[in-house]
């Protein structure tokens, strides 16, 4: 006999109560949320995989329903969370809150809401007689560095079944969404010599030759935005650039030694994710660092790369998009802004898009919330799920 869905429901809320209540900020371990959910799972009986990082202080998590064989689905979700540090809620947001149709915490939304909904689910992929299994993974610092599920999709195919397909839960409002920007973020240092500055060439003044690197990324974000995406389908629809913040000096009445800025490129897939990087520091070498060592020697600049996360490229036809068109009862897919984890999966060469529950609009703010509308709509397709492996 099914499942009612209102008891679906009910247990998702539930969990997804339990899940807001750990506070997994990206800075933080989420091994006490990982314990918990290992607990659900093994009093369900359901097979499951730890993955600890490096520190063994966060670690991922990779459950299984149905046959142990290739070619199932596999449902993947962050545990981490971006801070509340600095913003203005209304409630506390580790605790969840329900309001008109709207269950409020950090985290709702971006992305233990769909986490929430494929562990209420697993009663019903039990009794579903799946022909080949759903997987679900729980992952670790997508908010920062999208590095969370690496270790597990190594896996795949050695010690753990390799998936056919994976849906990567992001809030997309249900929709299915078959590409997105890849993101890498940098920091740019810059060394000179301090000087007194009633006599500039005693030293080396790194701001002036910052900002005109700086001055340099915006000049290659007008040029991307002028070529625009010949697809059409990005919102804004180019490769963008931004630099984020810019510090240096010391003194009104002293050259700056030092000096760096942060900052970031978002690239259409396709587009190489170090190609910003590549075009900076060709600047470098034929301009900025001529000029800053101009009356010594004894200066620098350096650019760390700190994260490159892929993009997700479009694959028409693929089995995700197949699949995920089928489950929303759709014809269209979508491309997004930002960037996830789905281009971990590609690359590791799983069919993959993102379809998730809620908004976009929603994640990282203040009061974040998932309408309790987007549950069940998660559930339904997660229902459709299990009959289609079940087939």
């Amino acid at each position: 006999m099914s499942e009612a869905p209102d008891a679906v429901r009910t247990r998702a809320i539930d969990l997804l109560a339990r899940l807001v209540g750990f506070d997994t900020e990206s800075s933080k371990s989420n091994l006490d949320l990982v314990a918990a959910v290992e607990a659900y799972l093994g009093g369900l009986d359901v097979v499951f995989h730890r993955a600890p990082n490096a520190a063994g202080d966060k670690a991922a998590l990779f459950a299984t329903i149905g046959p142990m064989i290739d070619g199932g689905v596999v449902l993947s979700g962050h545990t981490d969370v971006v801070p509340v540090a600095g913003q203005t809620w209304t409630s506390d947001p580790f605790i969840l809150r329900e309001n008109d149709g709207r269950l409020y915490g950090r985290g709702t939304c971006d992305m233990k809401g769909f986490a929430a909904i494929a562990l209420a689910m697993i009663p019903t992929f039990q009794r579903a007689g799946l022909k080949r299994p759903i997987h679900i993974l729980l992952s670790y610092d997508e908010e920062t560095t999208c590095l969370g599920p690496v270790d597990t999709i190594a896996r795949f195919g050695r010690d753990l079944p390799r998936p056919g397909v994976c849906i990567v839960g992001e809030p997309t409002s249900m929709r299915v969404a078959d590409a997105h920007k890849s993101i890498s973020t940098y920091m740019t240092r810059l060394r000179g010599k301090e000087a007194h500055s009633s006599n500039p060439a005693l030293g080396a003044n790194a701001i002036p030759i910052a900002c005109d690197m700086v001055g340099e990324l915006y000049r290659l974000a007008a040029a991307y935005e002028a070529k625009g995406d010949p697809g059409g389908r990005f919102d804004p629809g180019w490769s963008t650039v931004h630099v984020g913040t810019i510090t240096g000096g010391t003194a009104r009445n002293i050259l700056a030694r030092d000096c760096r800025f942060h900052w970031e490129f978002r690239g259409l897939p396709g587009v190489p994710p170090d190609e910003a990087l590549r075009a900076l520091e060709a600047y470098v070498a034929t301009s900025a660092l001529p000029r800053l060592a101009r009356y010594t020697s004894d200066v620098a600049i350096e650019t760390e790369t700190e994260i490159e996360v892929p993009g997700l490229a479009a694959e028409p036809g693929s089995a995700a998009e197949t699949l995920a068109l089928k489950l929303t009862r759709s014809n269209r897919t979508i491309a997004v802004a930002y960037a996830t984890e789905a281009g971990r999966f590609q690359q590791g060469g799983v069919p993959t898009v993102v379809c998730g529950p809620g908004a976009i609009e929603q994640a990282h703010q203040p009061d974040e919330f998932l309408e309790i509308a987007q549950i069940e709509a998660g559930i339904e397709f997660m229902r459709r799920l299990a009959q289609e492996l079940a087939g």
